[in-house]
């Protein structure tokens, strides 16, 4: 059964109701043409299940009778990426839809010493509500419970001063350390660099930060292809320790 998402405000436990509007009624009724009386499967994306049967469609929403509703466990290993933000948007669309899902946790669009595309203030608003779109398509292809944060943009010192993280790692082509780094039950921050990678000095904060600087090969990887890398890394090792609450 395919999963469809609404917001947590859209869901009343009490009532045993939901709304569902937006995108997701419109790839309900207009795409999938869903009808009074199906049964579809519900998340708001923090964790419920809600298993759901249509009782009424309107113009741009539909509500649902709850028949049963439960909470999937949140993932014990989160994995959070900064990316550059890069010149080619399309790759940064790429990276979204791919890293999301594998099970990314949150992600950071970041601006560093080489980033070359720099969206003006009144453009992130947009860049934000496309980039939320497909990371929610490709959440829903793959039935995640959790939805992945995606915050605004950084700049690369601010990443610097992130907190909370059990393991803080920054691929540099400079690196010939192998990122052999046990992953499960721990909080991973991947810091991604963008076109030229990172500046020496970039490296050099990052360690006098608590960075670590890895290596992902001899190889010189794209940036799109560094991040889903980095990702994928991480669920290969949970699935090789029977580590299988990912999602």
């Amino acid at each position: 059964m395919e999963l469809f998402y609404t917001l947590p405000e859209n869901v009343n436990l009490h009532t045993r109701m939901l709304v569902i509007d937006g995108d997701e009624f419109h790839h309900l009724v207009r795409v999938l043409r869903k009808k009074e009386g199906d049964q579809i499967l519900v998340t708001d994306g923090n964790g419920l299940r809600c298993e759901v049967r249509i009782v009424h469609l309107g113009k741009s929403s539909l509500d649902g009778e709850i028949l049963a509703s439960t909470t999937v466990d949140s993932p014990k290993t989160e994995v959070t990426v900064a990316l550059s933000m890069l010149k080619a948007p399309q790759r940064f669309d790429f990276f979204l839809e791919k890293a999301t899902e594998l099970g990314i946790s949150s992600i950071i669009p970041m601006m560093t010493a080489r980033t070359i595309s720099l969206p003006s203030s009144d453009k992130v608003q947009g860049k934000l509500s496309r980039w939320r779109t497909i990371i929610l398509s490709a959440a829903r292809q793959s039935k995640r419970y959790y939805l992945p944060q995606l915050y605004e943009p950084f700049s690369f010192s601010k990443v610097l001063t992130l907190q909370g993280y059990d393991l803080r790692l920054i691929p540099y082509e400079g690196s010939e350390v192998s990122p052999k780094v046990r992953c499960a039950g721990k909080k991973i921050l991947f810091l991604i660099g963008g076109e030229g990678g990172f500046t020496e000095s970039e490296v050099a904060a990052s360690e006098a930060a608590g960075c670590s600087p890895i290596s992902l090969g001899r190889t010189i990887l794209r940036a799109e292809t560094a991040g889903i890398f980095a990702v994928a890394s991480v669920r290969s090792q949970l699935l090789q320790e029977d580590c299988v609450q990912w999602f």
